[in-house]
């Protein structure tokens, strides 16, 4: 009986143990390998919505996408957020269109064209859901994914977002490299404006995280998205500025786990008489 006991938990563990993997199961690289980054990691570079988009795919786990801000590349995330997220997802981190190993086309600059980029990409790598963190220009992207696909992402995190591109840019001006890219990236910002009154309809899980000395977005494009937003988070770090995790990358990190790690949805049962039935007590 002892030797029947073992085996049949020896056979459930390792049930268990091919239902984690399954869940984990690693995401395969599309397109063609490029380059690799100064860690020696793989960059691809794939055909997705009129361009070829490069990425790389870092960690295991649970997909994340990750979506750099203006002028930036995917080598300009924080390595200690990086490495830290890679524990527990598997990140992939593109560069948007027309930077790093990213091109782009003629057609005009726009947020709903660097979410259909975005689209692209996670089409070519055949995820259906995806978490997203999306940094300054990257975390308006990340609203407008959100606005466009919501079936596609389970939780968003954007940090040092704005509802007003053109206050943004005002905020900028002499302070942006004289890049062409860059330049029209500047102008599809000067359009941006957050379609306000479609926030209460987005039901993804969402934290919004912001700097009190943010002088290039402010703090109150974030407190405007998480009073708008149904149960959305909003963390400020006093102090910081629209570089707050490269200034505390520690405290960023702690942030992001803390929400992507907790499951805030609660489903409560409702008795007859309009009582709320207490949780069933575990053995």
């Amino acid at each position: 009986m002892a030797k029947i006991a073992r085996l049949l938990v020896s056979f459930a563990f390792a049930l268990l143990v091919g239902a984690g993997l399954a869940v984990a199961d690693p995401i395969a690289p599309a397109g063609k390998q490029i380059a690799q980054d100064a860690q020696g990691r793989p960059i691809y570079q794939v055909d997705a919505n009129g361009i070829e988009i490069g990425y790389k795919l870092i960690g295991q786990g649970e997909p994340m996408v990750m979506i750099m801000g203006l002028g930036g590349t995917a080598e300009h995330w924080p390595p200690q957020v990086i490495e830290a997220l890679a524990q527990k997802y598997q990140l992939i981190v593109p560069d948007n269109r027309g930077m790093g190993h990213t091109t782009a086309n003629d057609t005009t600059f726009s947020y709903p064209l660097f979410a259909a980029d975005v689209i692209g990409l996670l089409d070519a790598l055949g995820v259906k859901r995806s978490h997203v963190l999306g940094y300054s220009m990257g975390s308006t992207i990340t609203q407008q994914l959100l606005l466009l696909y919501p079936d596609r992402f389970n939780k968003a995190l954007i940090h040092a977002t704005s509802t007003d591109g053109s206050n943004v840019v005002k905020a900028l001006h002499g302070r942006v490299p004289p890049d062409p890219i860059v330049a029209r990236q500047v102008e599809a910002t000067t359009h941006w404006k957050t379609p306000l009154d479609k926030l209460p309809l987005i039901n993804n899980q969402v934290m919004l995280v912001v700097g009190t000395a943010d002088n290039v977005v402010g703090t109150d494009s974030s407190k405007t998205l998480a009073a708008a937003i149904p149960g959305a988070w909003l963390v400020q770090f006093k102090g910081a500025t629209h570089h707050l995790m490269y200034e505390t990358p520690e405290g960023f990190v702690a942030a992001a786990r803390t929400f992507f790690d907790t499951d805030e949805t609660v489903t409560v049962t409702v008795q007859p008489d309009g009582s709320v039935a207490p949780p069933a007590a575990r053995p």
